[in-house]
């Protein structure tokens, strides 16, 4: 944990992107969320219900055990297998927005409901190796800053998409 690290501006971040997904969201119709570049890319449908998926299985969990105790072992996590198994493209976006919202919401409630937290706690992971409670929270923060970069990617193809071939280099480059 370096000199710098401040868990109340990080718990801010997180608190602060609660209404900025429904934001970036909410124009997008059904069709757009579904669609993907390529079949190796994830929908925006599919990255916010991975977003919901790890609020509560991952990240909301492994950053209260490893303050609470370090040597209890995570509960096993699979992303790229939940897509496929939890039908992540037959759901609603916004039903999934309205959940992650409230999840979102009871993450930053428990996070400040620890009394004097440990962030120098570290779990001991079988392939990572250690890793702090203070690594699980900023790693959380960039985790929704990624996903946040990877639904404007989105939103970029679908402009590219449905542009007729124009040229968007007026826009800025990518």
């Amino acid at each position: 944990m370096g000199p710098g690290f401040d868990p109340a501006r990080l718990i801010g971040r997180l608190e602060r992107f609660e209404p900025v997904l429904p934001g970036v969201v909410q124009v997008i119709s059904s069709e757009d969320a579904r669609w993907k570049p390529d079949e190796s890319s994830w929908s925006i449908l599919e990255i916010v219900c991975h977003l919901v998926d790890e609020e509560v299985e991952d990240f909301r969990t492994r950053v209260l055990s490893t303050l609470e105790d370090p040597a209890r072992p995570w509960p096993a996590i699979d992303p790229q297998g939940w897509a496929e198994r939890r039908g992540y493209q037959s759901q609603n976006l916004h039903a999934k927005v309205i959940e992650f919202v409230v999840l979102r919401g009871e993450s930053i409630t428990l996070l400040r409901e620890v009394t004097s937290p440990d962030w120098s706690r570290v779990y001991k992971h079988p392939i990572i190796g250690d890793i702090s409670a203070a690594d699980l929270l900023s790693n959380w923060c960039a985790h929704d800053a990624l996903h946040l970069r990877q639904i404007s990617r989105r939103l970029h193809q679908l402009a590219q998409r449905d542009s007729g071939g124009a040229s968007l280099d007026y826009a800025g480059t990518w």
